[in-house]
């Protein structure tokens, strides 16, 4: 009996009659990633990840496909972050869900291996954390389609309207989303915890942050939201075309670690991995410099 697609995207709410109608519907997932962070005093931690999966749903709402799991760890300390973190936190405890680019990219490759193996082609990463971490995922996935036949197409937020606004760190660009998506999780007035001692200072707070608004961030949002479900589109019209082609091989553990190895000695490529040209050293007695470089 045929039934409809219904509204439900979320994979883990999913039942697998209704999971496997959305596939042949369109076989696309799309895979959130973010991270727990400083936003300031003011916002929630949570704000990459929370913009990323807003996103995700509300593509495939439109378009059509299924919303994966969300990652809610990302790249951190490491490369240029450590010395960041050094200008922008100081020496105080940040609580962060940050894993070292290794582990990131490594688990990345299995994570595109679970969608091939459930029937996915199309897989659409988006990256609520950037600032160079999504040139190292699209480099794990341009190796990962040289030996598996599926699009991974991956983009932060920011890039998707690159065009149009200039993205930040905890400023008017982020600020002004979470306002939008979820004011109830930013609190201007906690800026006077930023004189408390130990507090982190500002803790990463943008210097126009005081100008974001909701009508801003809405406007961030749709843009973003119109890009991503255009190339969505795209990916869809390229699967019907290959709908007749032979199902997708079964994708063994051997073939992630063959695709990791040529991951791996590209490491001197990633970005993530060292500091930017020409950035500063982090300082020898901070908490920081022991991820300045990876592998330590």
């Amino acid at each position: 009996m045929k039934r409809s697609i219904g509204h439900k995207t979320l994979w883990s709410e999913l039942l697998p009659h209704e999971f496997k109608t959305r596939l042949a519907d369109n076989p696309t997932v799309y895979f959130p990633i973010g991270l727990c962070e400083p936003h300031g005093q003011v916002s929630a931690f949570g704000l990459d990840t929370i913009k990323a999966e807003w996103l995700c749903r509300e593509a495939a709402e439109r378009v059509g496909g299924i919303v994966a799991p969300s990652m809610g760890f990302h790249v951190h300390e490491t490369g240029y972050h450590a010395r960041w973190l050094e200008d922008e936190v100081g020496e105080v405890d940040a609580p962060m869900t940050g894993i070292p680019p290794g582990i990131l990219l490594h688990l990345f490759l299995y994570q595109l291996r679970a969608f091939a193996n459930a029937g996915f082609r199309n897989v659409v990463v988006v990256s609520g954390h950037s600032g160079g971490n999504q040139r190292d995922l699209r480099l794990a996935a341009e190796l990962f389609m040289e030996h598996v036949p599926v699009n991974v197409w991956v983009r932060s937020d920011p890039e998707l309207v690159e065009d149009l606004y200039e993205g930040d760190h905890a400023g008017k660009y982020e600020i002004s989303q979470l306002m939008y998506l979820r004011p109830e999780l930013i609190d201007m007035s906690a800026r006077e915890y930023e004189k408390q001692p130990d507090s982190g200072g500002k803790l990463a707070l943008g210097e126009d942050a005081a100008e974001a608004n909701p009508e801003l961030g809405e406007s961030i949002m749709r843009a973003c939201l119109q890009r991503l479900c255009d190339e969505a589109e795209k990916l869809q019209a390229q699967a019907e075309e290959t709908a007749a082609a032979a199902p997708l091989p079964r994708i063994g553990y051997g073939t992630v670690e063959h695709i990791w190895a040529k991951v791996r000695a590209a490491s001197p490529d990633w970005v993530t991995a060292k500091p930017w040209p020409g950035q500063p050293p982090v300082s020898e007695g901070s908490r920081w410099k022991p991820y300045e470089n990876w592998p330590i």
